[in-house]
């Protein structure tokens, strides 16, 4: 009797491929192209899970901005190398804007961290990975956000000379995209059913004078509003030295791209605008506002600003406040001046308090409290159309076209008077509103 003997052949499980991501929205981007390649090459990737086993890799995309950035980058390093330590994971690789800024410092002080790579190292992170770089995955990503919309990086790096900013350090030069990568990458996410780009750069007005001799944002805004099935186009982070007001032209032709700009402003007075090495005075800046609302009279402005540089005195936060009062923003985001070594800023003395810092910032918001409070009064009884990007507890939860994710107003709709998919449009009537928050019914 001939007996077959049948080997079972034990599945070999391949290790996860754990991505973890801080800070900004470049970086969220830079973790979804990785992913995209990692997928390419069939490996296991999955963002920031929290099921991990022992031969697992963990890929950390670290923010190097400012302290509390850099703090919470350095505390997660530690983390996940003491797992790696304990031999609960496999090993830990660390990339981003932090190791690129202090790669040496951190292969010294962490010495179990397995890889230590910068901003512009992709190929170099995916050998590592034991992957290859596919060319032919240009525009394909793996989305971290919901998939109706996606930040759509259309340059890297920076050529301003902002006195406070670190980010040169980090991302270098200014480099922009080329147009047609750009609109094949948008073709790709609309196939897949994203609905909204939410365009991001360190400064998206300066899009073209390095690849072309001439700034192309408006062409760049107008090319991706004509791919089918981009129903929004949204601007952040609008330098506004050298502003291209042509943008506005396209953002009043085109009905899907956003009345909707993200401009950090950063302060008001000349003394602290000098200092800063912004380009621009009081007068420049408030004449801008004025010209960017009588072009687009519905357009909702956000800027940010910084409390607390070097040299900021009681009159020139008096002054900043005054401004914020009659200027009446639609959003506004306020931080506290982050001392950042190898910068121009670093050069003067850190003269105001942390204490004093705050409390500027939270006197600056509780005014844009006030002026929010009052603009979203005025929203009630009308209706807007807003795109619904979750559900939460009883309600869904969306955003008009007026609304970056995570970092402006949103809109509440009661789950018990209606139903809306998440990443579809619904028209709202908007009955009350708070500070921060509009709440309506479906109509």
């Amino acid at each position: 009797m001939n007996t077959k003997i049948v080997r079972s052949k034990s599945a070999i499980k391949q290790p996860k491929i754990n991505v973890i991501t801080l800070g900004c929205s470049k970086n969220i981007y830079d973790s979804e192209v990785l992913m995209g390649q990692l997928r390419g090459n069939n490996l296991n990737v999955v963002h920031e899970s929290d099921k991990m086993g022992k031969d697992d890799i963990v890929v950390i995309n670290t923010c190097g901005f400012i302290d509390n950035a850099k703090q919470e980058s350095i505390d997660t390093i530690l983390q996940f190398s003491e797992l790696k330590e304990a031999g609960k994971i496999g090993k830990v690789v660390v990339t981003g804007c932090l190791s690129e800024r202090y790669k040496p410092e951190l292969e010294s002080e962490i010495t179990n961290v397995d890889a230590f790579f910068g901003t512009n190292d992709l190929q170099n992170i995916l050998h590592e990975l034991g992957a290859n770089y596919k060319h032919e995955l240009i525009g394909e990503r793996l989305l971290t956000t919901p998939s109706h919309f996606a930040y759509f990086k259309i340059a890297e790096g920076c050529n301003r000379p902002c006195s406070f900013c670190a980010i040169p350090l980090m991302r270098g030069k200014h480099m922009s995209k080329p147009m047609e990568e750009l609109v094949n990458e948008a073709k790709i996410l609309a196939k897949n059913g994203t609905k909204e780009l939410i365009l991001i750069a360190q400064d998206l007005t300066y899009y073209g004078l390095d690849l072309y001799g001439v700034r192309k944002l408006d062409e760049l805004m107008r090319r991706l509003s004509d791919v089918p099935g981009i129903e929004w186009i949204r601007l952040q982070y609008a330098y506004p030295s050298g502003f291209p007001m042509e943008i506005l032209d396209a953002m009043n032709e085109r009905d899907n791209i956003c009345k909707y700009l993200d401009m950090p402003l950063q302060h008001i007075t000349d003394n602290m605008l000098k200092s800063m090495r912004r380009g621009t005075t009081k007068q420049k800046t408030i004449d801008l506002v004025n010209q960017i609302r009588d072009k687009v009279p519905n357009i909702a402005m956000r800027t940010t600003l910084i409390c607390g540089y070097p040299g900021e005195t009681e009159y020139d936060f008096e002054e900043m406040k005054e401004w914020v009062a009659e200027t009446k923003f639609d959003r506004l985001g306020c931080f506290t001046y982050s001392h950042e070594e190898k910068t121009h800023a670093h050069t003067l003395v850190d003269d105001i308090p942390d204490e004093v810092k705050q409390q500027r910032v939270d006197d600056i918001m509780e005014i844009q409290q006030g002026i929010s409070f009052d603009i979203n009064q005025e929203k009630v009884g009308k209706t807007f159309k807003v795109l619904v990007d979750k559900k939460e507890g009883d309600f869904f939860v969306g955003r008009t076209e007026f609304d970056s994710p995570e970092v402006d107003n949103e809109v509440l709709i009661d789950a018990a008077t209606g139903y809306a998919a998440n990443g579809s449009f619904v028209n709202v009537k908007i009955d009350r509103a708070e500070d921060f928050d509009l709440y309506g019914t479906i109509v």
